[in-house]
């Protein structure tokens, strides 16, 4: 180096400031696991300590405000796994890792609970891929559950309203973190089904720890889930993040924007869809067209488009010579009908003469029959009928009274007597 070119030096603050953000740069937010030593908690509530492993270790600070949702009491000793960035401490002049998450290595708590929930509504069938249900590929009705400050629901009316914005959304708000917030996901569900009127849902929120989503892993949203009649989209978290809702789901979308991106994307790839037919059904109308005006051309060059007049004589003559045939026919029916008309009333005629004759003679033989069997006949033949005084027929010597007065009619004439006697049975009474 030449003494003349200046030389760079830097403070001892300013390259500690450039290492802090080269490591913050370079870094951002990671996991890392390893054994919890030289724990302490002084007066202001932050943990530090060393997270370790055999070959190495780094210094770690979890702040009082990072602590919610924390399961257990950080101690020496502990294998956990932090999430959180990476830093510089710059009065010390040592990196460290700024945690915003700890939980236990291994299989911790919450992913046991987790585990175990999975394995009980796997078993019940409610993950089977045969029960779910497409999503509508054109959507034009969309609800959304989520919290509504949060950056989840920003995001979605960002995609929707850049590519589409008249798309009707119904935003059923719920908290979708801590305590309370499972049962607030579910009756949001449940409320959407009860509106109707929705093509598809949407279930989401950003990322966050593990216990941050776990309201998405609770048993209420997965059988609410599972029971809504609108198709569900489950977006939790980030693409690394699966929660019980995404098993429960129709549909698993990385992220709230990538479910966005699915509603309207299917909408997008059905217009260029509609574009391809479109040019499709114009190109085969113009051929239709191109054909049908060659046709057009051969048959003006016919004789009925030559000679038009002619061809309606043709027609005309055709047509009188028809109504002559037709004239000629229905004269000869008519004349017909009329002959079979003239027929039947002669036959007519003779089956009434021939009934009424019938008819007579059958009365004939019924008047000689009942003039025989008539009270005349039989008083012809020697026989009479004597009756009291108020004309009754009298039958025993019992019906009359001495004194009283009878008639006895006979065929020629009747007799008033007088009743002197009464005999019954050889015996005067």
């Amino acid at each position: 180096m030449k003494e003349s070119e200046e030389k760079k030096v830097y403070k001892v603050a300013e390259l500690t400031r450039l290492i802090k953000q080269a490591l913050e740069n370079g870094f951002g937010s990671i996991w890392v696991e390893g054994e919890l030593s030289n724990v302490r908690q002084p007066s202001s509530g932050h943990y530090y300590f060393t997270v370790k492993d055999e070959m190495a270790q780094i210094s770690a600070v979890l702040f009082k405000g990072s602590q919610r949702g924390l399961k257990f009491v950080p101690a020496d000793g502990m294998q956990v796994r932090v999430f959180g960035e990476i830093s510089v401490y710059e009065k010390g002049g040592n990196y460290q890792i700024i945690i915003r998450q700890m939980e236990e290595a291994g299989q911790g708590a919450l992913q046991a609970k987790f585990e175990a929930l999975k394995r009980k509504l796997l078993e019940e069938g409610l993950f089977d891929e045969g029960r779910k249900r497409p999503i509508p590929a054109l959507p034009q009705h969309i609800g959304i559950v989520t919290s509504p400050t949060g950056a989840a629901i920003r995001d979605i009316l960002n995609v929707i309203s850049r590519r589409f914005p008249n798309l009707h959304l119904v935003i059923a708000p719920a908290r979708v973190q801590g305590e309370g917030a499972a049962e607030e996901i579910a009756l949001a569900i449940d409320l959407l089904n009860e509106w109707g009127g929705l093509d598809v849902m949407i279930v989401c929120r950003g990322g966050g720890s593990l216990e941050d989503l776990w309201c998405f892993n609770e048993e209420v949203v997965a059988r609410a889930i599972v029971r809504s009649a609108i198709p569900v989209i489950s977006a939790v978290g980030h693409e690394i993040d699966f929660t019980i809702s995404d098993f429960a789901a129709d549909l698993r979308a990385p992220t709230p924007s990538a479910a966005a991106e699915m509603v309207v994307g299917r909408k997008e790839e059905f217009q260029k869809q509609l574009l391809v037919l479109a040019r499709r059904l114009s190109r085969s109308v113009n051929e239709y067209v191109a054909v049908t005006r060659g046709r057009l051309t051969v048959i003006k060059g016919s004789y009925v488009f030559r000679e038009p007049v002619n061809m309606m004589r043709q027609y005309l003559q055709r047509l009188d010579n028809l109504e002559i045939r037709l004239s000629g026919e229905l004269m000869k029916q008519v004349a017909g009908v009329r002959q079979m008309f003239r027929d039947l009333g002669f036959r007519m005629m003779h089956v009434m003469s021939s009934a009424k004759e019938a008819r007579v003679q059958d009365v004939k033989r019924l008047s000689v029959q009942l003039r025989a069997l008539g009270p005349v006949a039989v008083l012809s033949r020697g026989y009479s009928i004597t009756s009291d005084e108020r004309g009754r027929i009298i039958r025993s010597a019992q019906d009359v009274r001495v004194g009283g007065k009878i008639t006895t009619m006979t065929a020629r004439g009747s007799i008033e007597s007088e009743v002197n006697r009464r005999i019954i049975d050889n015996k005067d009474v």
